[in-house]
């Protein structure tokens, strides 16, 4: 039997091939894409390879979107995109499920759709685009104090939210045009997790336990964007104020898939952007985690390695023999601090870690975030008379070369770089025949 996780290059985000069954009748669940200039360079040519010379599309069992951030969404999208133009047999992939849990399955109500502020722009609606002009954000920023910077980033943490939404829309749109049934398995729902979940059968020996989102963290968030638009209503706000508002990421956040897959003994758990102690809250709900740790096989570290919301309580209480870091480091993307929490648990027992770019490559880009965002550290500091400064980057203390060089870890010791070129693939069970 095959039980294999391919990890594929993402830039800053994730994009992965579980492959399982047997040679003669594989099993093919596809979980995310990448942000731009993944699909074109790293996914479709891995595709075509899959699919052969058979000259039929190549059926994707699964295609699960984690959530609708640009950087797990986008290349599936330009899947989507290109199969919507193509006709038949020219058509890259059959997909049997698509797991994707939209917005309006989030807040249960399509009238009180987030994107439906973007009508107050114009052009920038639902149906016409996924971002707004330069002209209507300066518009937006008019109403917000220029020095009030917290705000204004959050602002356009917000702006990219709402694109978001709105890239999970159009591949709804597209995916019923290519007849892709939505959470086919779940009857076409939400895809959440309770205290009465239960492991899901899947073809070829696979099963499935669906760890988040869940469903009491749902019902919260339901309750909050009600409240929400109860409050939009008695002020009466409208057009860029109204946009500016809204820019409370728990939406996107709250709704990222976690689920644990096995065949046979062999576990993976692939925990897209979800925080890691709600992962836990998920595992011990549905009755996978007790007194004693987790261990499974395979775990893809959740929101590629980034420190926020995580501890070494984690890794203590979920083990493994190979850990994912997806990223390329922009946005400090797999931080060190994260890297630290996992080696501080595991000790010398710390398994495999894998990266999806080089060590040298993610210092770089880590280092040009760490500078630009003490720049601004600085800039609030002399504007405000207050507030904290990072220090300057330093190798030694930063840098996950030389936390890796300290451990004596490095590629073919404990560490694996995915290959750029060729592929790099988790065999759990029978070699997959790449």
């Amino acid at each position: 039997m095959i039980f294999s996780l391919e990890v594929r290059r993402a830039r800053k985000g994730d994009c992965l091939l579980l492959h399982y069954g047997n040679k003669d009748d594989p099993g093919l669940f596809v979980i995310d894409g990448g942000p731009k200039n993944v699909f074109e360079p790293h996914l479709r040519p891995r595709l075509v390879r899959l699919a052969g010379k058979r000259g039929q599309p190549l059926t994707i069992d699964i295609m699960m979107v984690s959530h609708v951030d640009d950087d797990h969404i986008q290349g599936l999208l330009e899947l989507a995109a290109h199969d919507v133009k193509a006709d038949g047999s020219k058509r890259l992939v059959r997909v049997t499920s698509l797991w994707y849990n939209s917005i309006e399955n989030v807040v249960e109500d399509s009238v009180q759709h987030p994107l439906a502020v973007f009508s107050q722009f114009g052009g920038a609606s639902a149906g016409s685009g996924d971002q707004l002009s330069d002209e209507q954000i300066g518009e937006i920023e008019d109403h917000i104090d220029e020095n009030d910077e917290d705000r204004m980033e959050n602002l356009h943490s917000g702006l990219r939210i709402l694109a978001s939404i709105a890239q999970g829309d159009r591949l709804r749109s597209d995916a019923n045009k290519l007849e892709w049934p939505l959470n086919a398995e779940f009857e076409g729902a939400l895809i959440c997790a309770s205290e009465t979940s239960e492991p899901i059968p899947l073809l070829r020996g696979l099963t499935l336990t669906v760890v988040g989102p869940q469903k009491p963290e749902i019902d919260a968030l339901r309750r909050k964007h009600h409240d929400w638009l109860e409050e939009k209503a008695k002020k009466n706000k409208s057009g860029a104020a109204e946009l500016a508002a809204y820019v409370d990421p728990s939406v996107t956040n709250l709704s990222s898939i976690v689920v644990l897959v096995q065949a046979k003994k062999k576990r993976m758990l692939l925990t897209g952007d979800a925080r890691g102690d709600k992962i836990l809250k998920g595992l011990k709900d549905v009755g996978l985690l007790g007194k004693k740790p987790l261990h499974v096989d395979v775990l893809k570290v959740p929101h590629h390695g980034s420190a926020n919301n995580m501890e070494k309580g984690f890794f203590e209480q979920v083990t493994a023999d190979h850990y994912v870091f997806s990223g390329d480091g922009e946005h400090g993307n797999p931080e060190r601090e994260t890297i630290e929490m996992l080696l501080q648990a595991r000790g010398s027992d710390v398994g495999t870690i894998y990266l999806t770019y080089p060590i040298d490559h993610i210092d770089k880009e880590r280092e040009n975030d760490w500078n630009k965002e003490r720049a601004k550290e600085v800039s609030r500091r002399k504007k405000k008379g207050k507030g904290s400064v990072r220090d300057p980057w330093s190798f030694d203390k930063n840098s996950l070369s030389a936390l890796f060089a300290t451990h004596g870890i490095s590629p073919g010791k404990g560490l694996v770089i995915v290959s750029e070129d060729g592929d790099t693939i988790i065999d759990l069970m029978d070699p997959l025949e790449a």
